[in-house]
This record gives structure tokens, sequence and C-alpha cells, in this order.
């Protein structure tokens, strides 16, 4: 089975080659990345766009490399509340015969990380400042950082994905539903 990652990120590939891993046990997979873009913008700043660029990635990814059985996007987002800022995930998978989506855990950023955010800064960079750390988005990420990595950014990633490829594990339950992309 290949699979293609929509992202060079090693973080978003392990996460994808872990997710297909547990769900799949009984298949061998060949895990490929696409350096594809999300079209939406740096950091997506609602749910929604967050999606879309999710995607986006993965649409994309299946045109640049078409013999491919999965094309997984992932989208990192935020999303800015009276409660405070939360950060989560989008995946979108895409199969020759349909789609399926999921959506990582959500957590409230800091007041620190928020601030950044707000005035422009993607939160990998955020990030960065505050903790005074370089490319966290390709390590550890915000999750990680605030949990001291009880849950790091693959993990996080790969609940998420496993959430996309529910339809796909459950072919029969999902026909006509997943089938379509959006």
């Amino acid at each position: 089975m290949r699979v293609v990652v929509a992202s060079k990120n090693p973080v978003k590939a392990r996460a994808v080659e872990q997710a297909f891993r547990r769900m799949f046990s009984e298949a061998d997979f060949e895990i490929g990345t696409a350096d594809v873009a999300s079209s939406v913008s740096d950091q997506p700043d609602t749910s929604a766009e967050t999606h879309v660029g999710a995607y986006n990635r993965a649409k994309t990814a299946k045109i640049a490399v078409p013999d491919a059985d999965y094309w997984v996007g992932i989208e990192g987002g935020i999303e800015d509340s009276p409660d405070g800022m939360e950060a989560f995930a989008w995946i979108v998978a895409l199969s020759p015969c349909g789609m399926g989506r999921g959506k990582t855990a959500s957590f409230f950023l800091p007041d620190a990380v928020a601030k950044l955010v707000r005035g422009g800064l993607e939160l990998g960079a955020a990030d960065d400042v505050v903790f005074g750390r370089e490319n966290s988005k390709q390590k550890d990420g915000a999750i990680g950082l605030l949990t001291g990595n009880v849950v790091d950014r693959c993990g996080l990633y790969e609940h998420g994905v496993i959430m996309a490829l529910i339809p796909f594990k459950n072919d029969a339950l999902y026909e006509g539903e997943a089938g379509a992309e959006a």
C-alpha cells in the first residue's frame, strides 16, 4: 500500500505511518511525502480554514503523485475566542474511492504564545520565542512543550489521522458517506 503524506515535515510523516500501521496492521506500507501547498494562510485562524488547508494538501498531493493508494493532508490551526486561543489540526485522507476526515484534540495556548500569534507569528515561531527553542514545529510542537512530552506533536497528529481513517477501516458502514470528496 502506497501512502503519500502531503508534507515533508518528518513529524507528520511519522504520525501518518504510525496511524496506518495501527489501523491496518496486516498491510505492508510504503510512506512517501510530497511538498505541496495548503493554499490557506501560513497560520490558519479558524477551524474551517484549517480544514480547507488539510483538504487542499491531500488533493494537491493526489494530483502530484497519482499512483498512490492514499493521500493524507494535515493542517495545524488555531481559533481565538473569548475563552482563549485553541490549537488543533485537521486531517483529510483521500483514496481513489473516498475521503475520511479527522480532527485532533484541541488545547488552549498560554497567553504569551497567543499574543505572539495574534501579532502575526505562526504558532511554531511563537513557541520558539516563548520556549527558547528552534524549529519546534518539526519536533515536539506546542503540545509537547506544554505537556513535557506526555503528548507530543506526533502523538497528537497520530490520533487525528486514525480518526480520518475510520471510514476506510469501516467501508461498509460508510459506503456513500465517505465516498464523495467535498
